[in-house]
């Protein structure tokens, strides 16, 4: 008998990534043999037990899916929303397992975002330790002093602490806006809008193009696509798989 600690099992089966998992089983919507679970430490025996997310049972050998997405903005980075909003799900609609996003784009903010059912990859591309790398361009109305884009460069510090240092380049200035490119490796709740308000700037628009060496391309704005093999592979690679 094999036990293993129930959110990963979760994980593995592609409810969700292990954070998301322990959510789902402190909230109440996990069942263990009939039974709801709400102790996050829970081990269970996986190929045994009858195990439910609100009464549907998982599927441990699920088919991996992988897609890429172009979000667009005022669309939330969820599976679901309580108040009726938009989510990325509801643009995929030819994708029959269930899948959620890695990681978030903020509400406003456009762009690159993951969706999968492979908890597991979802779970090293968001830890800290790999220092995935996302690239973001964002508008600004008005000129940007280099001297304070400099900041960001060196790290700054937030509410929340210091940041890494930033790669930031301005790539136009042209109609009174500048176009800037910043790539961070960290993942805080609305970071490239925060950095830039602290150096004096709003953003006017934010848009993802690249994450984890992926690259939008051409994908337009609201459509996605399936990642091909040699991609997940090299996600893979990024993790140490």
């Amino acid at each position: 008998m094999s036990e293993e600690r129930l959110h990963k099992v979760l994980s593995r089966a592609g409810v969700a990534s292990r954070r998301a998992a322990e959510k789902l089983i402190a909230e109440g919507h996990v069942s263990v043999d009939g039974k709801t679970v709400r102790e996050l430490g829970t081990k269970v025996d996986a190929e045994r037990a009858d195990i439910r997310v609100d009464g549907r049972k998982i599927k441990l050998n699920v088919e991996k899916i992988y897609v890429m997405l172009n979000k667009p903005r005022r669309v939330l980075s969820a599976v679901s929303d309580d108040r009726g909003r938009q989510t990325v799900i509801d643009l995929i609609d030819d994708v029959d397992e269930r899948i959620f996003p890695i990681g978030r784009l903020d509400y406003s903010t456009e762009g690159l975002l993951l969706l999968t059912n492979d908890g597991e990859l979802t779970n090293g591309l968001l830890h800290p330790s790999h220092e995935i790398d996302k690239t973001y361009r964002a508008v600004i109305k008005g000129r940007v002093d280099e001297e304070r884009l400099d900041r960001l460069r060196v790290g700054i510090k937030l509410e929340d602490g210091m940041t890494a240092p930033a790669l930031v380049q301005t790539l136009a200035i042209e109609d009174g806006e500048t176009l800037i490119e910043i790539t961070i490796h960290e993942g805080r709740n609305r970071q490239v809008r925060r950095m830039f308000s602290a150096i004096g700037y709003n953003i006017k628009r934010l848009r993802r193009v690249s994450f984890a060496g992926l690259k939008l391309g051409d994908l337009k704005v609201g459509a996605h696509r399936l990642l091909n093999k040699r991609e997940v592979e090299a996600l893979r690679r990024l993790i140490g798989e």
